[in-house]
């Protein structure tokens, strides 16, 4: 067998999907997250519907990332999928409480579309510590976007992360410094999954190396 075919073949065996595949899924999310907090900062009243819309998007991207992840780890993929569903479902299920016992119209859309956010956040944060820990780096991003629409002027904490990126007079600059910061964390993310990818990789290769020594004794 060639070298490019022992490659190929062992990538498969690794259950690892190519990484700018692995890496697109992510780059949407901060992509939605950056322009939605765009919008929220001209009329933040008009986007609850479309983080209610990013909210089944966040559930099944986690779904799918971590999909690759639990199979290429070789955990139970039954388990792991029911954990996600219980997961997303209740944060679904919280939102539709929330619109149908009356309490979205007693919050109005601007307290509605920042708990929706912040609600968002944590859930995302939740499913990346048990479950796909790719998604942190943008659960923190989320958090951060609430945390500004919940309070858009005077806000300690864009003036910090401008101070941290050397953003002069970041209270002027919140789409600047946003930017920055979700480029960072989209790098942070990059690195993780590279990280976890070799970590999976070099495992692989020691249950191989240790499956031939195996084969090698009981043939010989």
């Amino acid at each position: 067998m060639s070298a490019a075919a022992t490659s190929t073949a062992r990538k498969k065996n690794d259950g690892l999907n190519p990484l700018p595949l692995a890496l697109l899924p992510l780059l949407i999310l901060f992509v939605a997250a950056y322009v939605l907090f765009w919008l929220g900062r001209q009329d933040i009243a008009t986007t609850a519907v479309y983080w209610e819309a990013l909210v089944p998007v966040v559930a099944l991207i986690s779904i799918g990332s971590g999909w690759g992840q639990a199979f290429a780890a070789r955990r139970n993929i039954l388990w792991y999928l029911i954990k996600q569903l219980i997961h997303w479902g209740a944060i679904i299920g919280v939102l539709y409480l929330l619109n149908e016992q009356g309490f979205r119209a007693a919050m109005g859309d601007q307290q509605y579309a920042v708990l929706l956010v912040c609600l968002l956040a944590l859930g995302t944060l939740l499913a990346s510590i048990q479950m796909d820990s790719k998604l942190f780096f943008f659960a923190l991003f989320l958090g951060y976007c609430a945390f500004l629409l919940a309070v858009p002027q005077n806000n300690p904490m864009l003036t910090s992360v401008g101070e941290f990126f050397r953003i002069a007079d970041p209270q002027s600059k919140p789409m600047q410094v946003t930017a920055a910061l979700g480029g960072a964390g989209l790098a942070a993310t990059f690195l993780l999954l590279l990280m976890m990818r070799g970590g999976i990789a070099a495992r692989h290769s020691r249950e191989n190396k240790a499956r031939r020594k195996l084969e090698a004794r009981y043939a010989s």
